[in-house]
C-alpha cells in the first residue's frame, strides 16, 4: 500500500509538471530600469514562440500568454534588447520582474566631405554620382512604394531560380523553414508587433521572431531582388512587408512547379 501511494504521488507531479509544459497560462511581470531600478512604461514585450505582444503601462506592468520554454522579448528605444525563457516557477508564480539596461554608445569620427565643383554643369554632372534607376515596388500595408533594384524582365526571376536550384539561398530559407515562416501572417496580424517593427531598424526583433540569423536578412531580401538602400534603409516593419510578399510568391511558383 506504502509503494503505491508513493508510486500514485510520482504520477501526479509527473502529469503536473507535463500540464505546465503544453498549457498556455497568463504570465504578468514588471519591467525597470536595471541601474535605477524604476519602472518603465510602453516597453514592448513580445511572446517569440506564439508571435503575440503587448507594452508594459505606467508601472511598468504587463501580462501575456505564455507556456513554458517560450521565448519573450523585451525592446525599449535606448536600451538592449533581451530574451527571457519562460520557467516553471515563472508559470507557478505568475510574477517576474525583468531588468533591461540602457545602451551604451561609442561615437566615431565622421568626417564630411564635399564634392569639388566647377561650376561648370557639363564637367559637375561628371563629378556627382548618380544613382541607377530603381524599380518602385508597392509593399502591402503601406502607403509608398520602395525601390527594390534595376528592373528585369521578370520580378520574379530570382525566385524562380532558387526553386531550380535546391542549392539556392531562398529555397534553403524557405522551402527548410516552413513553420517560421508561417509566422509572417501572424506578425502582420498582430498590431504591438507592427508599431515595435515600424521603429526599429537593427533586424534583431525580426530576426527573433523569424528565427533566423541577423545577417541572413539582407540575404534574403537581395535574392529577393531588393536594392542595396532599401535593405540599408527601410525600417523592420517594410522589410517584414517585403519578406512576406516574396514568400507569397515563392509559394506560388513552387506550386506551379
Amino acid at each position: 500500500m506504502r509503494y503505491f501511494i508513493v508510486f500514485l504521488f510520482l504520477c501526479l507531479s509527473f502529469f503536473g509538471n507535463a500540464q505546465n509544459d503544453t498549457i498556455v497560462s497568463p504570465i504578468e511581470g514588471t519591467v525597470i530600469n536595471a541601474e535605477t531600478r524604476l519602472p518603465i512604461n510602453n516597453v514592448h514585450v513580445i511572446n517569440t514562440t506564439r508571435v503575440k505582444g503587448t507594452v508594459t503601462d505606467g508601472n511598468g506592468f504587463f501580462e501575456l500568454n505564455a507556456k513554458v520554454n517560450d521565448t519573450i522579448l523585451f525592446s525599449y528605444l535606448g536600451f538592449e534588447t533581451i530574451k527571457v525563457r519562460v520557467t516553471n516557477d515563472w508559470i507557478k508564480n505568475k510574477t517576474a520582474k525583468v531588468a533591461i539596461t540602457e545602451k551604451a554608445y561609442a561615437l566615431e569620427e565622421v568626417i564630411v566631405r564635399k564634392y569639388n565643383l566647377t561650376g561648370y554643369i557639363e564637367v559637375d554632372t561628371e563629378l556627382i554620382p548618380v544613382i541607377e534607376d530603381q524599380y518602385r515596388y508597392s509593399i502591402s500595408g503601406l502607403n509608398a512604394g520602395y525601390e527594390v533594384g534595376n528592373k528585369s524582365p521578370s520580378a520574379v526571376g530570382k525566385v524562380i531560380q532558387s526553386i531550380f536550384n535546391p542549392a539556392d539561398f531562398l529555397y534553403n530559407v524557405f522551402g527548410k523553414r516552413p513553420r517560421q515562416m508561417k509566422k509572417l501572417k501572424e506578425m502582420k496580424k498582430d498590431n504591438t508587433i507592427r508599431d515595435l517593427l515600424a521603429t526599429k531598424y537593427d533586424r534583431q526583433t525580426l530576426a527573433a521572431l523569424l528565427e533566423v540569423d541577423k545577417d541572413d536578412i539582407p540575404l534574403i531580401l537581395q535574392n529577393c531582388n531588393y536594392s542595396e538602400y532599401f535593405i540599408k534603409t527601410a525600417n523592420d516593419l517594410q522589410i517584414l512587408d517585403a519578406i512576406s510578399a516574396c514568400y507569397e510568391e515563392y509559394k506560388i511558383l513552387k506550386k506551379n512547379k
